[in-house]
């Protein structure tokens, strides 16, 4: 099996966000070749992988019915890389957003990107992410930009580092977030997203598929349906998701097993795509011993190997180089990579993503128009 290598410049999350903006008039690159709209909505549904949603028809009938296409949302298939990507219109390489948990490069510890902690000197984001985002561009063009979702995102610096340049509306419930979208859409010429976490949050839980998923998944249709409803004239929404998810059947424990922690200074990443950071004089050991216990269940590569390959995209900016681990293991069997002492939650979960098979790479594009 080869790793599905995102469609960077073609089909990709980050070919998505400059679309929009020429959507709306900035002149941007148009690789999806989006028509022209006044007013651009963004569903964007955390965790609502193409395939999961292809599965289950019956659950959302509003979606299931719109016509759309496929895109690849980026390596790694986790939050922080994928709102990095849409929120600067660039792939992993150029943004620098390359993980769950990246080294600090020669600080010896890392930063979890999503929940912006670390145990040691507070990173800024604005230093850590530095390229101006889409919003801030749009914004400076007149568009009114506005991104809805929980209020306890509005402080976080992974907003500062993803979604400067929004105007935040803190909304938790499903209904406020609808009016949240609404008011949004007022504005003659405007740029709104709408974001919605439950459904991965669920995966992670009980896996997808499940009759709780189930039941987020018809939450999400509904609100799908009634965002299309507050479209203005003139407008355009488009539903998308950061990642897909695959339910894992095999845990591969990392503090079980001690020739995985053999050499290892740092163990980043997420349990279906690990950044592994080795001491000095044993990323050959490492990755030789990585390969053979993971043989015939996860792609384990060099950081060389990997930039190569253009899963970061087809350029990696040599300052981001350090935060890439010396090898990465990518699963590509219904297995995780856990670290149980280190990582009890995560490595709890039953629905995970990160990895470059089709079930986590996919994720759907669909529109609602009224122009």
């Amino acid at each position: 099996m080869n790793p599905l290598v995102p469609a960077y410049g073609a089909a990709s999350l980050a070919d998505l966000s400059s679309s929009l903006l020429a959507a709306l008039g900035m002149g941007e690159g148009n690789p999806l070749g989006l028509a022209p709209a006044g007013r651009v909505l963004v569903f964007l549904v955390d965790g609502l992988g193409a395939e999961l949603l292809r599965a289950h028809p019956e659950a959302a009938p509003f979606l299931s019915a719109r016509t759309g296409r496929v895109l690849t949302a980026g390596f790694p298939a986790t939050t922080a890389t994928s709102l990095g990507t849409l929120g600067t219109g660039l792939p992993p390489g150029e943004h620098g957003m390359l993980g769950y948990q990246l080294a600090v490069p020669g600080a010896g510890y890392l930063l979890n990107c999503l929940r912006w902690t670390a145990p040691g000197p507070p990173v800024p984001p604005d230093e850590w992410q530095p390229t101006p985002t889409v919003y801030e561009r749009a914004a400076a063009a007149g568009i009114a930009v506005g991104y809805v979702a929980p209020s306890k995102f509005e402080p976080t610096a992974f907003n500062r580092a993803v979604y400067r340049g929004v105007n935040f509306v803190g909304a938790d419930a499903v209904d406020d977030r609808i009016e949240g979208a609404r008011r949004a859409l007022a504005e003659p010429r405007s740029h709104v997203t709408v974001y919605y976490g439950d459904l991965d949050a669920m995966g992670h839980l009980t896996g997808w598929g499940t009759p709780q998923w189930l039941e987020q998944l018809a939450l999400v249709d509904r609100m799908a349906e009634r965002l299309a409803d507050a479209l203005p004239p003139g407008s355009a929404m488009y539903v998308t998701a950061d990642h897909g998810m695959v339910n894992v059947t095999e845990k591969i424990d990392v503090d079980a097993v001690p020739e995985l922690r053999e050499g290892v200074a740092l163990l980043g990443g997420e349990t279906r795509a690990r950044h592994v950071y080795t001491g000095p004089g044993a990323a050959a050991a490492v990755l030789g011993a990585w390969r053979d216990i993971l043989a015939g269940k996860a792609w384990v590569v060099s950081r060389e190997e990997a930039v190569e390959s253009g899963w970061f995209g087809p350029r990696v900016r040599s300052e981001w180089l350090p935060r890439i681990g010396d090898v990465l293991a990518v699963p590509y069997t219904d297995c995780a990579i856990v670290a149980s002492v280190a990582e009890p939650l995560e490595a709890s979960f039953t629905g995970c993503h990160g990895s470059l098979t089709p079930a986590e790479q996919h994720v759907p594009l669909l529109e609602v128009s009224t122009r």
